[in-house]
């Protein structure tokens, strides 16, 4: 009798929806992903019982060789494409285009609504993946790395850079402080947000997850617990930011990681609301962190400098971006 939990097969393999069981082979095919700052350790369970999503896997006979997550957003109109993987000893041969070739073709029939597949990338993907792939924006990413000791001495480090500076900028509020999302619905659902904010095509990124601004993806986003910043112009604000939970990776055997997402343009805001967020979470913080900042391009060397000079929290990669591609499926 055929699993209950086979999708179906093509081109040598089959394909499953992914179970909590599944969870060590799915860790087995994984490792080194992400430069040691794989998130899908502390995601896969969460995901098997997260609404709107369905986390593929794919066997070669017993053996799991690949896996693909895809998440139903915007209404039931875009699909968003996460935590695709292949088995190391597989890579090479196509199975990533074999399996988002079954997955596109098994949520256009399970998804009739569907209209749009979009993916984040940290790197630039090769002509093949990129085929009727339409780049929709890119974003600037600070990486800083440290330990538990050392980001208090951080924090009160860039509070000092703070108030030697307050006297040169006094051009807008300061950072007002964490705000409830259900607080903040109609501020940003106003329909100049995107453009006063300059939104990364015209979304909210949240740790990589791309949704357009409507009512139905407040839910998605409510789910992780965000801790949310706005300036002082809290009806028309020009800058927005927020920190998903720090959870741990496995970087150097265990580090917490933490994503901080900004948007707007104004160097001191970014300044302001990225020490608001390192204090509200340095408490939690008990190992390694490695910390990442993603923000429009052009605050990425203000803020680096900002950041450097400190002995115990320092810069861990070079710059680099984050791609958002969207394309027809």
């Amino acid at each position: 009798m055929m699993d209950s939990h086979c999708v179906g097969e093509s081109e040598g393999l089959t394909f499953y929806i992914a179970r909590p069981k599944d969870y060590d082979d799915v860790m087995a095919i994984s490792q080194d992903i992400y430069e040691g700052n794989d998130y899908l350790p502390h995601r896969y369970h969460f995901w098997m019982t997260e609404p709107d999503r369905l986390v593929f896997i794919a066997r070669r006979v017993s053996k799991l060789v690949a896996l693909e997550s895809s998440l139903i957003v915007d209404g039931g109109e875009t699909v968003v494409v996460e935590g695709l993987r292949v088995c190391p000893s597989e890579r090479g041969r196509g199975l990533a285009g074999v399996i988002q070739r079954f997955v596109d073709g098994y949520l256009k029939k399970t998804y009739p609504s569907l209209k749009k597949k979009r993916i984040t990338r940290q790197n630039v993907p090769g002509a093949e993946n990129m085929a009727n792939f339409t780049f929709l924006a890119r974003r600037a990413v600070l990486s800083l790395h440290g330990n538990s000791e050392s980001l208090d001495d951080f924090v009160t480090y860039l509070m000092g850079k703070l108030d030697a500076s307050d006297g040169s900028n006094t051009r807008h509020p300061l950072v007002t402080g964490q705000i409830k999302q259900n607080a903040l619905m109609p501020v940003l659902l106003d329909p100049e947000l995107p453009s006063r904010l300059q939104l990364p095509g015209g979304a909210i990124i949240q740790d990589w997850q791309p949704l357009k601004i409507i009512e139905s993806n407040f839910e998605i986003l409510a789910r992780q617990n965000l801790s949310w910043f706005v300036d002082g112009f809290i009806e028309k604000p020009l800058f927005v930011s927020f920190h998903t939970p720090p959870y741990p990776v496995p970087l150097n055997g265990g580090s917490v990681r933490l994503n901080i997402d900004m948007f707007g343009t104004d160097v001191s805001q970014a300044k302001r609301a990225l020490t608001a967020h390192l204090n509200t979470v340095k408490g939690e913080i008990k190992c390694a962190v490695v910390i990442h900042i993603f923000m429009h391009q052009s605050l990425w060397e203000d803020l680096r400098q900002f950041c450097e000079g400190h002995d115990g929290v320092k810069q861990w990669r070079e710059y680099w971006e984050q791609l958002f591609l969207e394309r027809d499926i």
